[in-house]
């Protein structure tokens, strides 16, 4: 159950959202005004979200540390703890916020998924470390020395650095796995300098996150960790104990430290992460030799990691290619080959995925009786999991509907058998209609779709509305039937939010209207040049940009 405001007690800190593909992303609370939506003037924008509006929703902080959630107005209504937004209404931590595919919830403090004890970077900005037992190195110095700078004569000879060096190529050269790979790196990192504790991370996302770890307690100054990753620097201090600069420093007092090292993960002149290491008990002095094999091999390992992170992505992507494609194949074979041929109704559609695989459907059912139904839907988000949840509904459909009467009832136990099946960030828009030839009359019923068009052979044009909430959110909805009549030579539009909802550069809709337009224009056409006419001037309003939703046309012409 969702906590109220009289159980919880923690100030809103952060804000989680999760997409409809299991993404987390944290946002602070630092703001008084958080608006979501696709509109770019939105502080939360995700233009490719067909379920939302472009001013969706509302957060705004009251009374110092509350919050209040608004809908403001948007097509398919924002969910609070799964009650449809009237108003504005309070949110308190807990509180789950249902917006198109996105969930939202109101959190005290960001949880801290690391599986390694968290390193603590301490603020020493001010610290200038420089003196007689601290040494700085950068790559390319090391692999420019000149004679006297560094031995090089010690390193190619076999000596313990040296076999430490080669022993490291040949670890590296392995393939493993990107978690096993930053484990064998810090034991070599280790055992190459004889190096009490060590931490490496990398950088993701302008956050440095630990990757491998020997000891605990890490405490770093803020000062070395910049000097490595904004200047590419190497630092080795000797002797912090006996730095001017660092004795002083609670990093460097309250661990005992004495002799670190902190090299950069650097391939060519991009720094990806750091090592560092330290022996706390001075085991055994660091050296400049150490200082330079260390930032050698970090050299050498940052650019297998860089290699090993592009090779699983490519497999992945190449696996995942494959499946869509085999996906793509199995659900155009789901939907309808050719259009049905009925007297007195011209009859055709087709749908057109922004990806490999969509969640937009539509199909047609023939009864004994001579009438035939015309249905839309269109699942909440995109790619594959959008494609599971429409052949599911695909397969309700077909056992419900084995005849054309009780359209209402069966959309209820539709939405029920939906509902109990889908998941929370899930949920899909329905349209479904029975016409019947002889008369030109159209049982219909609405589940949150985009109103279908009548367009008229007299002029104008009619929305069918009317009949209840969108799939899978309530079980117990109910949904009602309405009544339309076709005349000769009216034509009725079915359409999912592709069409109407596509966006020149000025970011305005296509529309209802323009839509009607270009149907009423092309009245004496066949239906099947309707359709793609409508997806060719969805392409050139668009000006050919890669579409950001499902585009979904069925055209029924009365003749």
């Amino acid at each position: 159950m969702a906590p109220t405001q009289q159980t919880v007690t923690g100030i809103p800190r952060e804000l989680i959202i999760r997409d409809s593909e299991g993404k987390v992303t944290y946002l602070p609370l630092d703001q008084d005004l958080i608006m979501l939506g696709r509109s770019s003037t939105c502080q939360l924008c995700y233009p490719n979200d067909s379920g939302l509006s472009r001013q969706h929703m509302a957060l705004t902080r009251v009374d110092g540390d509350k919050w209040q959630v608004e809908d403001l107005g948007s097509k398919n209504g924002t969910l609070l703890n799964e009650q449809k937004i009237e108003g504005v209404m309070p949110v308190v931590i807990g509180d789950q916020i249902a917006a198109g595919h996105l969930t939202l919830e109101l959190a005290e403090s960001i949880p801290d998924a690391l599986r390694f004890e968290k390193v603590e970077f301490v603020d020493e900005s001010k610290t200038h470390i420089a003196s007689s037992t601290t040494v700085v190195a950068k790559l390319d110095s090391l692999l420019n020395t000149q004679p006297g700078d560094l031995d090089k004569t010690s390193i190619i000879q076999t000596n313990p650095q040296m076999q430490a060096l080669i022993r490291a190529g040949r670890e590296l050269a392995e393939h493993r796995p990107l978690n096993e790979l930053f484990e064998v790196i810090m034991d070599l990192s280790m055992e190459a300098v004889m190096a009490g504790r060590g931490v490496l991370m990398t950088l993701e996302g302008g956050e440095l996150l630990t990757k491998a770890q020997r000891g605990a307690g890490f405490k770093i100054s803020s000062t070395v960790r910049d000097r490595v990753l904004k200047e590419k620097a190497s630092l080795l201090v000797r002797d912090a104990m006996m730095d001017q600069a660092l004795k002083e420093q609670k990093s460097i007092v309250q661990q005992r430290v004495r002799g670190m090292i902190a090299v950069p993960l650097q391939t060519n002149d991009r720094v990806i992460g750091l090592i560092y290491v330290d022996s706390p008990d001075m085991i055994r002095a660091f050296t400049r030799e150490d200082l330079g094999l260390l930032t050698v091999m970090a050299n050498v390992a940052a650019i297998r990691i860089e290699h090993v992170r592009l090779l699983e992505i490519e497999l992945t992507e190449r696996a995942m290619a494959k499946e869509l494609e085999q996906a793509a194949h199995i659900q155009m074979g789901l939907l309808p080959s050719k259009p049905p041929q009925v007297e007195g109704l011209d009859i055709a559609g087709n749908t057109a995925p922004c990806r490999t695989v969509g969640g937009d459907y539509y199909d047609y059912l023939e009864f004994p009786d001579g009438r035939i139904a015309m249905l839309v839907g269109d699942v909440a988000g995109k790619g594959m999991p959008a494609s599971l949840l429409m052949s599911s509904l695909q397969a309700r459909v077909k056992v419900l509907f084995e005849e054309g009467d009780r359209l209402s009832e069966k959309i209820t136990r539709l939405n029920k058998t939906t509902t109990a099946s889908t998941p929370d960030n899930r949920f899909i828009t329905f349209f479904m209609t029975v016409a019947d030839p002889r008369t030109g009359e159209l049982v219909f019923t609405n589940a949150g779709h985009n109103p279908p068009l009548l367009v008229r052979k007299a002029g104008g044009f009619d929305q069918l509305e009317g009949g209840g909430m969108i799939l899978g959110i309530l079980p117990f909805a109910q949904y009602t039937e309405s009544r339309a009549q076709m005349q000769p030579g009216d034509i009725l539009v079915l359409f999912s939010d592709g069409v109407t909802e596509a966006v020149n550069r000025n970011d305005e809709d296509f529309g209802e209207t323009r839509l009607a337009e270009l149907v009423a224009s092309m009245a004496d056409r066949p239906a099947m040049e309707i359709v793609e006419a409508v997806h060719a001037a969805v392409a050139v309003y668009t000006e050919g940009a890669p579409p950001a939703d499902d585009i979904t046309v069925v055209i029924a012409r009365r003749v």
